[in-house]
């Protein structure tokens, strides 16, 4: 039997360069959309989803920073998948972060319906296509929630009992938040959806951002082949 496929070491510079991924997307979609919706005109963040931004004047500036957002995790997911060959959540971790990037991708071009109020004057009726977002956005912050706690638990079984509870707060609190501005949304005039909403996307980006950051600090695991 020979071994030698790859020995533990330094990760490959392609490798780093897709986990870097994972730090670089969720801090560009925060930045965007807290940008966005400061200056948009008419724009109220603190009532109206981000998704929203992709309506109106300057619309293509999000959409495409979901595209891209959704490309750079897509990559980060697969470079966590190279990494994390063995153990619990080694397989379910990625997957679900690789859905999570996938939405981000397919709700750039399919628009939200108008709502709460934006853009101005426009009709919030029900469309196809503003069902099939909502729809995206629900498997979204579903899989970012489920990645939470699949790492965990792999957390946990590494006896890293800070990061498990790190992870566990995180997908409590996204899905939390998901549910309180669903709600709001639907039953406060005027509440602050928008902001309930970005807690969670802030939230859940610091998270993936510094899981990344973690997993670059490991080393490549030994490899053995026949």
């Amino acid at each position: 039997m020979e071994t030698s496929a790859q020995s533990a070491g330094e990760q490959s510079a392609a490798m780093r360069l897709l986990l870097a991924c994972g730090v670089v997307a969720p801090l560009l979609n925060i930045v965007v959309i807290l940008v966005l919706g400061a200056v948009r005109p008419d724009y109220n963040a603190w009532v109206v989803p981000d998704s929203n931004l992709e309506l109106g004047p300057g619309g293509w500036m999000q959409v495409t920073n979901y595209i891209v957002t959704g490309t750079l995790l897509l990559a980060f997911a697969i470079g966590m998948r190279l990494l994390l060959r063995t153990g619990r959540g080694s397989s379910w971790g990625p997957i679900l972060l690789g859905i999570y990037g996938f939405t981000f991708v397919a709700i750039g071009p399919v628009l939200p319906d108008p709502s709460l109020g934006y853009p101005p004057g426009a009709s919030e009726a029900l469309t196809i296509h503003g069902a099939i977002h909502s729809l995206l956005g629900l498997v979204q912050f579903t899989s970012l929630t489920a990645a939470c706690f699949v790492l965990a638990r792999r957390d946990e079984a590494l006896e890293s009992r800070a990061w498990s509870w790190y992870s566990v707060a995180t997908g409590l609190l996204v899905v939390t938040s998901y549910v309180a501005f669903v709600l709001t949304a639907k039953l406060v005039d005027g509440g602050p959806a928008g902001l309930i909403e970005r807690i969670g996307i802030i939230a859940g980006g610091m998270w993936v951002a510094l899981l990344a950051i973690r997993l670059m600090s490991r080393p490549v695991p030994r490899v053995s082949v026949e």
